[in-house]
């Protein structure tokens, strides 16, 4: 009888793991994703938080204190530093806040400047970030309705964001 039972409690845990979502799984794809001019893997620009969650195969779930005309959402797991702008209801950028992810030139949080301007020869235009002594590297894309800007300690890439041109040039995301 008890070895029965042991054997029950072993099969339950072993059927919980396999069955469960794993969230390092889920990280491993994640990773895989890359940022572009215009979206986040399968998640676009103009999509609806909706169809973003069903394209990434995760709730985003949305920010609090956010207003309705403009606020983020974040994968409620796996994605760790993303999150996404919507503007007017749709997806409007994404936002990269960890080194996990790059663009479709390769370019990622830590990055050196030099990289970033190798990478997009000839394109980047370097101008004073607003409040660190750092830079913001933007490259307009597809006649500039697009942009990345990668923001800057000075030396290496902090963060990034990618999307629509109007939002990505927002300095404090929605305020």
């Amino acid at each position: 009888m008890r070895r029965q039972k042991t054997f029950y409690v072993v099969l339950m845990i072993t059927l919980v793991v396999i069955i469960s979502p794993s969230s390092g799984g889920q990280s491993r794809r994640a990773s895989q994703y890359v940022v572009s001019h215009d979206g986040f893997g399968p998640v676009k620009v103009g999509m609806t938080v909706s169809a973003a969650s069903k394209a990434l195969g995760v709730p985003l779930v949305k920010e609090r204190g956010m207003e309705e005309a403009c606020y983020y959402v974040s994968p409620r797991r796996g994605f760790k530093d993303v999150s996404f702008m919507v503007t007017n209801g749709r997806i409007s950028r994404v936002d990269i806040s960890g080194g996990g992810y790059a663009t479709e030139r390769g370019a990622r949080v830590g990055d050196s400047e030099a990289r970033i301007k190798s990478l997009y020869r000839g394109m980047v235009k370097v101008s004073q970030h607003p409040y660190v002594d750092g830079h913001y590297l933007t490259v307009d894309m597809k006649g500039g309705r697009f942009s990345l800007i990668f923001e800057t300690d000075g030396k290496r890439v902090t963060s990034f964001r990618a999307g629509k041109s109007t939002e990505v040039g927002y300095i404090e995301g929605c305020s």
